[in-house]
């Protein structure tokens, strides 16, 4: 293990996301304008796409980092069974889930049960698909519908909060059932499915579009909360939430789908893109 990826064993993370949080918040011009104009610069960040195109516009560094896209940026592609790719980003990895276990990394892996840390919940998934896409700070960071679906449930588990930087995903054992993660379990038309909005170091908060900041920040244990017959429906590729600072999505699909050939680690992907689809459908 890499000297940097050991020190985040040390690291007070929490602490760094909260002053990273209370950091990108700040209106003073000077400051937000210092914050914005170096990440554009650094990730060469393509502000043509944006809705507001001009980064010294926003408030604050949380709300250039969360902007919109202006209309027709992002397009939906093939027919409703097709699952769409929910970020923009690089593909980690994809791939099926043997055995109920996920891959992260080459010769590292992760069971669903640790992810979603719901034994039952995890038996949908057993011999599923998968596919996490990791966000970098020059991305987009709103997440879509991968599909149609009705909110079930939603469960904020508590973590740590190493990077989902490559380097760590290849070098810390279990990362993304180990960091603090919000999950949201879906029902649609071709059965069951669940993303995990995995938390990393410096992210300052999740957002979803039913509820707000999700919380509590930080958890100290399992948050679950029922949306069964409370009417939170999402069409697909319609915007379901939002990392305040980058970090990771994994995807869960159950049996019965098939990913699209040439989803390879570090692949770009975005929001819109076809991933899969249900044989059964066509």
């Amino acid at each position: 293990m890499s000297p940097t990826v050991a020190l985040q064993y040390l690291l007070p993370q929490k602490t760094l996301s909260r002053i990273v949080r209370a950091a990108t918040r700040w209106t003073w011009r000077p400051w937000k304008n210092f914050l914005i104009a170096r990440v554009v610069r650094r990730y060469r960040v393509d502000m043509s796409e944006a809705a507001q195109r001009d980064p010294f516009a926003y408030p604050h560094f949380n709300a250039f980092f969360t902007r919109a896209l202006k209309p027709g940026a992002r397009h939906s592609s093939g027919s409703d069974s097709i699952a769409l790719c929910p970020a923009d980003g690089r593909i980690s990895q994809a791939g099926r889930i043997e055995d109920g276990r996920i891959l992260q990394a080459k010769g590292r892996d992760f069971s669903a049960t640790e992810l979603l840390a719901d034994e039952e919940a995890a038996a949908f998934y057993r011999d599923g698909h998968f596919i996490t896409v990791y966000l970098s700070p020059r991305d987009y960071h709103r997440v879509h519908m991968p599909l149609d679906g009705e909110l079930i449930e939603t469960v904020h588990v508590p973590g740590r909060l190493f990077s989902v930087a490559p380097g760590p995903v290849a070098q810390i054992p279990r990362l993304f059932a180990r960091n603090e993660r919000l999950i949201c379990h879906f029902l649609g038309p071709q059965g069951p499915f669940a993303m995990a909005l995995v938390g990393a170091l410096l992210v300052s908060g999740i957002r979803t579009v039913w509820s707000g900041r999700e919380g509590p920040p930080y958890a100290a244990h399992v948050v679950r909360s029922d949306w069964r017959g409370r009417g939170v429906r999402l069409a697909r590729f319609a915007e379901m939430g939002r990392f305040e600072m980058g970090s990771t999505v994994v995807l869960l699909l159950p049996p019965g789908s098939l990913l699209l050939p040439g989803l390879l680690p570090e692949m770009p992907v975005r929001v819109g893109q076809r991933l899969a689809l249900f044989p059964a459908d066509f």
